[in-house]
């Protein structure tokens, strides 16, 4: 492996160090984003608004799907990072092998029971009647590609967990490009719907992840794994079980309180359908520092926890949070200076109450971005640290706080109420996270001193 393509983040400015780790994430998730705009301009522009909101009446199942995917490939690269700061590169690829395994396990339990249970999950969250065929066409293909989901995300967390953030981006790019051509061809020339919309995703992260794993086996010769370490280890698969299931969970508990909150908005119409749809696809692309911010604490903590070097994580922390600050402050002026322009992207100018909604929409969640940046950064840093089970909790709060919107608010308020089911999230979320960090923070220095104590390896906590 040459050297210079990881990155140790355990030495130099913290401040330094999580810029130029975050920023090529960012770019990565930013075309993520894109795409993912360009879904649903397309859809919206040429397809009409009853099939933009069949895609939106998705989002949140995909969410929890998608989310449960990304999760997990985050926490099973956590002890990959911790054995790559403690130097321990046999762990490593050993690790690594069982990351394979375990991949391809969840990658075909997950497809077969969501693309079994489809249409009985569109028909409880009270789809629309106008729209549910549409909805239907669109989930089954994203089900279908649940393993080009798992291959992606499992490659490019292996890679940053080795420091190294970039070379997930290029692929990333490389697929944004292929989705945008992908859609046109599918939606414009084959007429193939909002299915055609799933299969351009589908495939253009297939391919990506494809490329990323070849250029992997390639590139970084530490991750040449030798026959003896393709055994299945059944202790490191509960390791990697133990800090990616609490991250998929925290995803997917999340994600049912969106699941409960969409139902509640899906009983309001089409039309609130659509406005939310295209709402939080902008706010997906505003949001996306805060993924990025997120995704390197978690590296960040995990390369210094096996490091021993506990001192770092907090200056870390605190610089991260002034990035995150600063930004929170920027998207909520570019909300309320640009919400309707934006809308535009999406519907005709004649639909005047679903522009002003998604005006609306953006305001209210980029009022509360302080919070989300502390939310992302906080979980993913705890998690890094080796304790991912926090994440769950944090969860079940905002799934929580989604859930008593969708029940108190929404039926009461309407619109107003489903624009309030984030920030309200984001509180309960914190509200938790917060102290959680000085409690783990002081549990790992307990440990280290212990371990100190008793002449024990204090680089790897796993």
């Amino acid at each position: 492996m040459a050297k210079n393509m990881t990155k140790d983040l355990t030495q130099g400015s913290p401040m330094k160090l999580i810029l130029g780790f975050s920023i090529p994430i960012l770019f990565g998730t930013l075309f993520q984003q894109c795409y993912n705009i360009v879904d649903t301009v397309i859809v919206g522009r040429f397809l009409g608004v009853d099939s933009l909101a069949a895609v939106g009446a998705t989002g949140s199942v995909t969410f929890l799907t998608i989310g449960f995917c990304v999760g997990i490939c985050s926490g099973f690269a956590i002890p990959l990072s911790h054995k790559f700061g403690a130097g321990d590169y046999a762990g490593l690829r050993k690790y690594t092998a069982n990351c394979v395994w375990l991949t391809v396990g969840f990658a075909f339990i997950m497809t077969v029971l969501t693309v079994l249970f489809c249409r009985n999950i569109l028909v409880l969250m009270q789809t629309p009647e106008n729209i549910i065929e549409e909805a239907y066409d669109y989930l089954i293909a994203i089900f279908w590609g649940i393993p080009a989901v798992l291959l992606y995300n499992m490659v490019a967390a292996i890679i940053r967990s080795l420091g190294d953030s970039k070379t997930p981006v290029v692929f990333l790019v490389l697929s944004s490009f292929l989705n945008i051509i992908l859609d046109l061809f599918f939606i414009i020339n084959l007429k193939m719907g909002v299915a055609g919309a799933a299969w351009a995703t589908v495939l253009s992260e297939a391919i990506s992840g494809a490329a990323c794993l070849i250029y992997m086996v390639k590139k970084f010769e530490i991750l040449h794994i030798r026959n003896e370490e393709w055994k299945p280890d059944l202790h490191m698969m509960g390791t990697l079980c133990g800090m990616g299931l609490p991250m998929g969970l925290q995803y997917s508990i999340t994600a049912v309180g969106s699941v409960i909150l969409q139902s509640a908005t899906n009983t309001l119409g089409s039309t609130a359908v659509a406005a939310v749809t295209a709402a939080s696809r902008i706010g997906n692309f505003l949001g996306s520092p805060f993924e990025a911010l997120g995704n390197t604490m978690a590296t960040y903590g995990g390369q210094n926890v096996g490091a021993g070097k506990l001192d770092r994580i907090g200056v870390g922390l605190k610089d991260c949070i002034k990035l995150g600050i600063s930004y929170a402050v920027i998207a909520l002026l570019v909300s309320i200076c640009f919400g309707r322009p934006l809308a535009l992207l999406f519907v005709d100018g004649d639909e005047t109450e679903i522009i002003a909604n998604v005006r609306f929409y953006l305001i209210i969640n980029t009022c509360g971005y302080s919070l989300l940046a502390l939310v992302n950064i906080i979980r993913f840093l705890i998690q890094g640290m080796g304790f991912s089970k926090f994440a769950i909790l944090a969860g079940v709060l905002e799934m929580i706080a989604r859930s008593l919107v969708a029940f108190a608010l929404v039926p009461k308020i309407g619109f107003i109420g489903t624009c309030l089911g984030d920030p309200t999230a984001w509180i309960f979320a914190d509200a938790f996270l917060i102290p959680a960090y000085f409690h783990v923070k002081k549990a790992l220095q307990k440990r280290m001193e212990a371990e100190n104590s008793t002449g024990s390896s204090v680089k790897n906590p796993l």
